[in-house]
C-alpha cells in the first residue's frame, strides 16, 4: 500500500527530524570509531561539531512544531507544550552528562547560572543594544517585566544562593528532604505565575501602545496566539505567517519524533563533553554553558529579531520567560530525578558567581523599572556577560 503523495511531501519537509535521525543512526552504529579510545582528536572534534549542530538544528524543529501546536490549541495549552518541550531537552542533557564518565555534581548549578547570565545579560543586553541603536528608546509593559522578576528573584535565591548557607549538609547542597520540599515550592510558585500570565493578567505581557508606555493594546486581549517562545503567552495573528500549520496530531507526533534523536544524542554529546573537559583540562562550568547554548539559541534568535522589529515586549517575554522557566521547571525536575537516582547535586554558588548573580538581579530590576529601554542599559548588561565568561576561565 503506497503512502499518499501529500504525506510524503510533508515528511520530506521535516529536515530537522531527518537530520537528527540520521545523525543518531551514524553515531550509534559507529560509536567506537567516532567516540571510542581509538578516535583521534580531529575525529572527536568533528564528532562534537556534528552532534552539537544536529541537536541544535533539531531544537529549532521542536520549537517550530510546539509553536504550531500553540496555534492549534490556544492558551494556556500552547504555552505549556512549548515550555515542556524545551525543558525536556534541557533536563535530558543535564542528566546524561551527569551520568556519563566522571560525576559532575555541579553541572545543574553551572547550567542554571549559564542560562541566567546568557539570558539576563547576554540576550537582554544584545537585544536592548541593537534595538536601541535602530529605534532609540523602546516602550515595554513594566507590569509584565516586574512580574517575571518578582518570581525569578526568589526562585533563583532558593535554588542557587540558599544552599550555600544551609547546615543540613557539609557542602553547598540540599538534603533529600529539602530537595523534595524546595522542588514542590518552586513548581507551585511557577504554576501560579503561569496562571497569571496565561489567564488573569495577560495584558501585563503585551506590547504597549507606542505613545502611551505601559498600556497594553486592547485588541490583543482576545483571541491571541502564541509564537514567541516556550515561555510567553502573547502575540498576534500575523506573527504566525511563516508557520506551516497542519493537523494537531501531525505536529504532536513530529514534536516527539524530533525530540527523540536529541535525547538519544545527548548521551553521545555527554561522552564528548566529558572527554573534552578531562583531556583538555577545560573548566567544568563549560558543560553547563554548552547545555544552555543548545536550548537557548532558538529563543535567542527570536529575541534579537523582535528587538530589531521594535517589539521589545516580545523580546523581554522571551528572555525573562526563558530564565524563569529554567529555574521554575528544570531545577525541581533535576532535584526530583537526582533524589530518585541517588545522585549528589551541588547547587550553591561560589562567592564570585554569587556576587555576579546578585548584581545581575539588581541591574535587571533597574533596567525594567521604567517604561522604556535604551542602548545604554543593553551595554551594561553585556559588560556583565563578558565578566561572567572571564570568570569561567579566570576564577
Amino acid at each position: 500500500m503506497s503512502l499518499p503523495k501529500s504525506f510524503i511531501t510533508k515528511i520530506s519537509k521535516e529536515r530537522n527530524f531527518l537530520v537528527g535521525a540520521l545523525t543518531a543512526i551514524v553515531f550509534y552504529g559507529f560509536s567506537e570509531q567516532l567516540l571510542g579510545a581509538q578516535a583521534s582528536i580531529p575525529v572527536l572534534i568533528l564528532s562534537f561539531v556534528w552532534i552539537f549542530g544536529a541537536m541544535l538544528y533539531g531544537a529549532f524543529g521542536v520549537v517550530r512544531h510546539a509553536e504550531c501546536l500553540a496555534v492549534r490549541l490556544g492558551e494556556p495549552y500552547g504555552t505549556l507544550i512549548l515550555t515542556l518541550s524545551v525543558i525536556g531537552i534541557e533536563v535530558s542533557l543535564i542528566i546524561s552528562i551527569m551520568l556519563t564518565g566522571n560525576a559532575n555534581p555541579t553541572l545543574a548549578r553551572d547550567t542554571m547560572l549559564a542560562v541566567l547570565n546568557i539570558v539576563l545579560n547576554g540576550l537582554v543586553g544584545l537585544s536592548l543594544l541593537l534595538g536601541g541603536l535602530r529605534h532609540g528608546e523602546q516602550p515595554f509593559n513594566t507590569q509584565g517585566a516586574r512580574a517575571y522578576l518578582a518570581v525569578l528573584i526568589p526562585l533563583a535565591t532558593f535554588s542557587l544562593i540558599l544552599p550555600v548557607y544551609t547546615t543540613s549538609t557539609s557542602d553547598p547542597s540540599l538534603s533529600p528532604v529539602q530537595q523534595v520540599i524546595f522542588a514542590v515550592i518552586i513548581i507551585l510558585l511557577y504554576a501560579v505565575f503561569l496562571a497569571i500570565q496565561s489567564k488573569r493578567h495577560r495584558s501585563f505581557f503585551q506590547q504597549p501602545l507606542s505613545d502611551t508606555p505601559g498600556i497594553a493594546l486592547p485588541f490583543l486581549l482576545e483571541d491571541s496566539l502564541n509564537n514567541e517562545s516556550p515561555h510567553t503567552a502573547v502575540s498576534t495573528h500575523d506573527e504566525h505567517g511563516d508557520l506551516e500549520v497542519h493537523s494537531t496530531s501531525f505536529h504532536a507526533v513530529f514534536l516527539l519524533l524530533t525530540m527523540l534523536p536529541i535525547v538519544l544524542l545527548s548521551k553521545k554529546l555527554a561522552v564528548l563533553v566529558d572527554l573534552g573537559i578531562a583531556q583538555l583540562s577545560l573548566p567544568l562550568a563549560l558543560g553547563g554553558v554548552l547545555v544552555a547554548l543548545l536550548v537557548l539559541t532558538p529563543e535567542g534568535l527570536s529575541s534579537l529579531k523582535a528587538a530589531l522589529n521594535n517589539k521589545v515586549q516580545r523580546s523581554i517575554n522571551i528572555c525573562l520567560g526563558s530564565a524563569l522557566a529554567t529555574i521554575g521547571l528544570t531545577v525541581p525536575t533535576v532535584l526530583l530525578i537526582s533524589d530518585y537516582l541517588g545522585m549528589h547535586i551541588i547547587l550553591g554558588l561560589k562567592p564570585t558567581d554569587m556576587v555576579l548573580l546578585i548584581l545581575t538581579m539588581a541591574l535587571s530590576l533597574n533596567t525594567f523599572s521604567g517604561t522604556r529601554t535604551n542602548m545604554l542599559q543593553g551595554a551594561v548588561h553585556l559588560v556583565l556577560f563578558i565578566v561572567y565568561f572571564v570568570l569561567i576561565f579566570q576564577p
